[in-house]
């Protein structure tokens, strides 16, 4: 969580005091649907749902666009595991595809990925990073293909002006505490769609919909992904902050850059599809192999400062997706999706270790360096300064 102060705690208290916490307990007033309002105003959108996090959003996305087992899903290889759990979790199965040096979806591979089963894409902007989401929606209108977008890492992001999770057919947030603005935990499904928005109503409520107006879809069965009063009212707050949060860290992230390209150093910034709709929560920059980047980054640690690298990014790299890879999905085997009889015509088979190797390849080569929210313009500065020097030293020494 980037900032949070006595705006929040106000906010909490109110809620608690009128001893309304449950979402549905003041239909008039509720923290819920004014987060709900404040979201379609501020992005746009026709609907907007808050649910208890970002896989519940993607699930619901999912459930909202009739995916189910048959379907593929096309996710990236890099991303969070949950990417592709959520696919899994309404019974289709994920088909993986690289990045490119964005680090966001191929638009090139994912077209080469397409199967006959393929029902769905899910682009991801990982990092607060836009996905070339002109050429994705391309391929995707062309065969048929919905488009649920993954902005859960890029809250209050665009794509050529245009809000991220607003642009495919649906989109998802996640506010937990590592996003741009946190609720400590939460989700939201963004749409313009009213039939998706319907059926993720309905699955997000165990085929409830108290909302007091009529719905055209027929109910089902769900499961209980409601968000909370107190959260909502945290949320609500950081809505206001969000504009001001991405203008703190673009700037900084701008000082870095800036500062690297006028000092012409032997550094290379990894592309971007779009660098000012990017979130700015951090400069990545592409070496010619993995060995060149561990050689900066140990250099540039000795100087002074710390670089990482989305290899070692835990499950956000798909090798490290041991339960998918491994097939274990639920206790029972007979909730496996892997196991059912509609699923084995999909390409099952293709989910190993070695499905994405460019993907790897990438994230080896890449390092990244964080931007301090608070950072000073002489501090981001001082951080281009030693990034600058590192290159210049490991050029002159060959």
């Amino acid at each position: 969580m980037f900032t949070i102060g006595q705006q929040e705690i106000d906010a909490v208290a109110e809620v608690i005091n009128t001893r309304k916490l449950f979402r549905y307990a003041d239909l008039e007033a509720g923290r819920a649907y004014a987060c709900e309002s404040r979201m379609k105003e501020i992005l746009g959108c026709n609907e907007s749902l808050l649910v208890t996090s970002g896989t519940a959003a993607l699930i619901c996305g999912l459930v909202g666009l009739g995916i189910g087992p048959g379907d593929e899903v096309i996710v990236p290889a890099y991303t969070w595991l949950a990417s592709a759990g959520a696919v899994l979790a309404v019974g289709a199965i994920p088909v993986l595809a690289d990045v490119d040096e964005t680090l966001t979806l191929d638009p090139a591979d994912f077209e080469r990925r397409i199967g006959p089963r393929t029902k769905a894409v899910i682009p991801v902007h990982m990092a607060g990073r836009p996905s070339d989401m002109d050429r994705i929606l391309e391929v995707a209108k062309a065969r048929g293909i919905a488009v649920l977008e993954d902005s859960c890492q890029a809250v209050g992001g665009s794509y050529k002006g245009r809000y991220l999770a607003t642009i495919g057919d649906a989109g998802a947030f996640s506010f937990n505490v590592y996003k741009n603005i946190s609720c400590g935990e939460g989700g939201a499904l963004l749409t313009n769609d009213r039939r998706i928005y319907e059926r993720a109503l309905y699955y997000h409520d165990m085929g409830s919909a108290f909302r007091g107006h009529t719905l055209s879809e027929p109910e089902f069965l769900g499961n209980t992904y409601r968000m909370n009063e107190i959260q909502s009212a945290v949320l609500y707050v950081q809505l206001g902050r969000l504009e001001g949060i991405l203008a703190q860290l673009r700037e900084r992230r701008n000082w870095i850059q800036d500062a690297i390209l006028a000092a012409d150093a032997p550094l290379k910034l990894s592309p971007s599809a779009d660098i000012e709709g990017d979130c700015g929560v951090h400069v990545s920059f592409l070496f010619e192999t993995g060995e060149a980047r561990i050689r900066f980054c140990e250099r540039a640690a000795e100087l002074g400062c710390k670089l990482g690298s989305p290899i070692d990014s835990g499950k956000h790299v798909y090798t490290n997706w041991t339960t998918l890879l491994e097939r274990k999905v639920g206790v029972h085997p007979k909730m496996n999706p892997f196991l059912w009889p509609e699923n084995q015509e999909c390409r099952i088979e293709e989910l190993t270790p070695e499905c994405c190797p460019r993907t790897l390849d990438l994230l080896t080569r890449t390092a990244t360096v964080g931007v301090g929210f608070d950072q000073t313009r002489e501090a981001c500065e001082a951080v281009a300064e030693i990034l600058c020097r590192t290159a210049r030293e490991i050029a002159g020494n060959g």
